[in-house]
């Protein structure tokens, strides 16, 4: 036995496994189960997509049964909220995607002589044809128009997927007014204290949180790069500004995403002062609001290092698809809840992930933090001792 009742791990003769042991046992289950995930991201997606939904919209409840509503009219309420969220998504994505589509033809002949000339300016600098060709391969109206085909096709796709999405939903919402009695007897045999029902609401509030903030200023951001968009003159600036308000939900490079359609389409109508304009607007909008006033709303929600989100972000887009970068941050911080938040010995690792010291005593670890302080005289003490022992010795 070890120190607060936790059992070692051991082998089959009974030997304790090393620390080293225990990590890599643990780094290789880590990777046997999201290769599961990765093999079945068709069904989990759609999955993780609704109960993100369900939980953004579940607080509608709670006024509702305290009026006296009966639970299953709560949960229809519940259920509404949910689906309009997704219809508004599912319009505004509908939209973009086709007046995209649509524009294509019209700008065919612009988007050659804009090739052209960037090619004589780049051969101009000193490049090869063929590697100015080459570079220049995304500006090909064909290029082009299979990246829109792609866009489309994963547009069918996730309208496929609805389907399911709008199943879970229902299932979701239903279940969850069973999750508050559910939640104290999964603490009782899963943690012993009381510790995962504060676990379970502290990582939903901070969900809805993030989701919530991120909408308004995604809001705030689109609405200001489509006015700036429309008065400079670049085309189907509503498109961009939905461009804007999805790629808000992506961590540190959905700037970057939203940004480089309309900074070509403006080369392809005005040349370089256009190009050069609408990035200066994107930088000025998106560097005020998203990188020095967002953060300071988010930051007490999330909890998580810039390193582990931009990795998130990738990580999540790998293993379930492209809407894994948009639920990047929900599902990092589902996995913290899960596998650290529990265990009383992971402080260390949960600051590394970015948690601050209130989340940390706010989340029943303030346990952990009097063990540690405890044991810093012991451990001294102990140290001490073996230093005066060698000096004997020596």
């Amino acid at each position: 036995m070890t120190g607060h009742g936790a059992t070692s791990s051991t082998d089959g003769s009974g030997r304790a496994f090393g620390r080293g042991s225990r990590v890599l046992i643990a780094l290789a289950a880590a990777v046997v189960l999201f290769v599961g995930v990765w093999f079945a991201r068709d069904l989990l997606a759609p999955a993780a997509l609704a109960a993100v939904v369900v939980i953004i919209a579940y607080p509608v409840r709670r006024p509702l049964e305290r009026a006296g509503w009966p639970v299953w009219l709560a949960s229809t309420a519940v259920i509404v909220v949910a689906y309009l969220i997704l219809a508004v998504l599912a319009v505004l994505l509908v939209y973009a995607v086709g007046q995209f589509v649509a524009m294509l033809p019209e700008l065919a002949d612009d988007l050659q002589a804009t090739a052209g000339g960037v090619a004589d300016w780049l051969q101009g600098l000193g490049f090869s044809a063929p590697s100015a060709q080459t570079a220049l391969g995304w500006l090909d109206p064909g290029a082009i128009g299979k990246a829109a085909l792609g866009v489309a096709d994963q547009v069918l796709g996730f309208a496929t997927a609805f389907f399911f999405v709008l199943a879970y939903v229902i299932f979701m919402a239903v279940d969850g007014a069973r999750f508050r009695a559910a939640s104290a007897a999964a603490s009782a045999w899963m943690f012993g204290n009381a510790t995962a029902d504060r676990i379970a609401t502290r990582y939903f509030t901070g969900v809805r949180r993030y989701y919530v903030v991120n909408a308004t200023f995604g809001a705030i951001v689109a609405v200001l790069d489509g006015l700036l968009l429309w008065a400079v003159g670049v085309p189907i600036p509503a498109v961009w500004a939905i461009l804007a308000f999805v790629t808000n939900f992506i961590p540190n490079i959905g700037f970057v995403i939203g940004l480089i359609p309309p900074a070509i389409l403006a080369l392809v109508v005005g040349g370089w002062p256009l190009m050069l304009a609408v990035i200066a607007i994107y930088c000025v909008i998106n560097v005020v609001l998203q990188v020095l006033v967002q953060p300071k709303f988010v930051s007490d929600a999330v909890g998580l290092s810039l390193t582990l989100t931009f990795f998130s972000v990738v990580f999540w887009a790998f293993v379930i698809g492209p809407i894994g970068a948009i639920l990047s941050v929900p599902l990092s911080l589902l996995v913290r809840a899960l596998l650290l938040e529990p265990d009383r010995g992971a402080v260390a690792l949960r600051r590394l992930t970015g948690e601050g010291e209130d989340s940390l005593r706010t989340s029943g670890s303030r346990d952990v933090h009097d063990d540690l302080r405890a044991a810093e005289p012991e451990s001294s003490t102990r140290g001490q001792e073996e230093s005066d022992v060698v000096e004997q010795e020596a």
